[in-house]
């Protein structure tokens, strides 16, 4: 299947399309859930790709992103059913119901880095937002404005795997001394001004931002229970694929599926199981799976996309 195929009316394109659809093998009349619909573009080839009778629910916590997406969809004759709102709560969409496949597609969505107004990218002016949810309280110039130095410095640090962590907070605590921070270039400005840009290739304030969105929308929060959700809503051998786009993400993901590989959890000490836990998934990738060269020219943000694949065992 084509992935161009599937990019939307401004150009998005799905990342690792492909790869997500030989994973989860769509069929006709079967059951998918996609966790981050975003612009859908998954969804609609996922349905296309089982022939259009598939039932395919999708939740997502932007409004615009389930309105647009709806459109997109509403000619699949299978049905297709939206909700707002996180995907930790899929088991309340569900409702009983086991699905086939489940997508969870991580991370900030193209239409949300491209529309300054949603203030995610440091390259264009904007509010400094960057809410997912736009009904929730809490914008990224909260943080910014009123958190303490410490608190700043943490989550620099720990989202953002930020080196300058400590630098870049007591820096942005005194220029917001003299004026609070409101716009996207006005934060990119003062982080720029404190980190050296050395031979590193990426923008200086890529990790702040990042590790801003991370607390703003609380991406990190819940994620491992998700994972678990989602195995559990399965049907036995239906599929789980999780695309992740950073370290922090991939690192749950991947420990919560090599547990759950695994299965027994005696100490490595014991000479034989007595716990007699079975593993509830087998690995369908042994590593995770990345962009080609080729998607990667046609879709620079596939570049730190991995995914991940797991396969409901028998009850």
């Amino acid at each position: 299947m084509n992935s161009e195929s599937f990019e939307d009316s401004l150009g998005h394109k799905p990342v690792l399309l492909d790869e997500v659809l030989k994973a989860l093998m769509p069929r006709p009349g079967g059951l998918y859930l996609d966790c981050t619909l975003g612009g859908a573009g998954h969804a609609e080839a996922i349905l296309s790709a089982a022939g259009g009778t598939a039932h395919l629910i999708g939740i997502d916590r932007d409004a615009q992103a389930l309105e647009r997406s709806g459109k997109r969809l509403e000619s699949f004759v299978g049905g297709v059913e939206l909700h707002f709102g996180r995907f930790e709560n899929m088991k309340s969409v569900l409702a009983g119901r086991t699905p086939d496949g489940i997508l969870m597609d991580l991370g900030v969505s193209s239409f949300m880095l491209d529309d300054p107004m949603r203030g995610f990218s440091f390259q264009s002016d904007g509010p400094l937002d960057m809410r997912m949810d736009r009904s929730q309280d809490l914008t990224a110039a909260d943080i910014v404005n009123t958190w303490s130095v410490g608190e700043l410095a943490h989550i620099f640090r720990t989202y953002g795997e930020e080196r300058h962590a400590g630098r870049v907070a007591r820096r942005i605590a005194i220029a917001r001394e003299n004026k609070p921070f409101v716009s996207t270039l006005q934060l990119a400005s003062v982080v720029a001004s404190c980190i050296p840009r050395g031979k590193q290739k990426i923008n200086p304030s890529t990790r702040v931002f990042m590790a801003l969105r991370i607390a703003v929308n609380g991406e990190l929060e819940g994620l491992e229970n998700a994972v678990l959700s989602a195995i559990d809503s399965l049907v036995p051998g239906g599929r789980l694929a999780v695309i992740s786009f950073h370290s922090l993400e991939d690192r749950i993901v991947k420990q919560t599926f090599a547990r759950l590989v695994k299965g027994c959890t005696c100490p490595p000490r014991m000479p034989m199981c007595v716990c007699g836990k079975l593993a509830s998934v087998k690995a369908i990738t042994k590593k995770p799976i990345t962009a080609t060269d080729e998607e990667i020219v046609r879709n620079p943000r596939s570049r730190s996309a991995l995914l991940r694949v797991v396969e409901k065992e028998a009850a």
